[in-house]
C-alpha cells in the first residue's frame, strides 16, 4: 500500500503495477545492493533513485518511488523524503535536457544571472518551465561545486563551465543535435571548460 494518499501526489495503482526496471537496470540494482547487508539496503537508495529516474522518463513519479521502496523493503514515504530533498531528483516531468544553472555566490558574482537571462530569452522559458517541444527544462540550483570555473550549469552528468552567450549557444545546439535525454547516470557525459 502506498503512502501517497494525502492528495498532493496522485497515485495510480495500475501504473504502479506496470512499472519494472529493465533487465540491465535490475542487474545494476542487484550489484548495488550486494555491497550492503540485507538489513541496510536503504543505503543504496540514492544510486537506485538515479537508475529509476533514468528508467522512467527522467522523473520520479509516486509510482516509481513506491516501486523503489518495494525493492528496498522500506516505506514509500522514506523514498519520497530523500527524493524531495535533493534537487537532482525530479518529482514532475522534465524535458529531455534539464539545464541546471548554479545560482550560488561564486557563480552569481561571475555572471550566472546573465547566463540564466540569456537562456530564458533563447529558450522562451523561465526556471521551472519546459520548452513547447518538451526538449529543454530550465532550473536554478545551489552550489554544483565548480566555483573556480564559474559561471556553470549542469545537464545530466555533464558540467558546462565558464559560461558565456557563445558557449551557451554551442551547448544548446549540441544537445539539440544529439536529440536524446540526458541523465545523471550518463558516464559518457562531455564536460566543457
Amino acid at each position: 500500500m502506498s503512502d501517497f494518499s494525502n492528495g498532493t501526489l496522485q497515485f495510480n495503482q495500475a501504473t504502479r503495477q506496470s512499472l519494472a526496471f529493465s533487465n540491465e537496470a535490475m542487474k545494476e540494482v542487484k550489484e548495488l545492493l550486494s555491497h550492503y547487508p540485507s538489513d541496510k539496503s536503504k543505503s543504496a537508495l540514492i544510486p537506485i533513485l538515479h537508475i529509476a529516474q533514468s528508467e522512467f522518463d527522467g522523473w520520479l513519479s509516486p509510482e516509481a518511488m513506491d516501486y523503489v521502496a518495494s525493492l528496498l523493503n522500506i516505506s514509500s514515504i522514506e523514498v519520497f523524503e530523500v527524493a524531495s530533498f535533493y534537487t537532482m531528483f525530479n518529482l514532475k516531468p522534465v524535458g529531455n535536457c534539464l539545464l541546471e544553472v548554479c545560482q550560488t555566490s561564486s557563480c552569481w558574482l561571475k555572471g550566472s544571472d546573465n547566463a540564466l537571462k540569456y537562456l530564458e530569452q533563447k529558450l522562451g522559458i523561465k526556471p521551472g518551465e519546459t520548452t513547447a517541444d518538451g526538449f529543454f527544462t530550465l532550473k536554478t540550483v545551489e552550489c554544483l561545486g565548480s566555483c573556480g570555473t564559474a559561471p556553470m550549469m549542469q545537464c545530466g552528468a555533464a558540467f558546462h563551465e565558464n559560461l558565456n552567450e557563445d558557449k551557451l549557444d554551442e551547448i544548446i545546439e549540441t544537445y539539440q543535435a544529439k536529440g536524446k535525454r540526458t541523465f545523471y547516470t550518463d558516464l559518457q557525459a562531455k564536460h566543457t571548460k
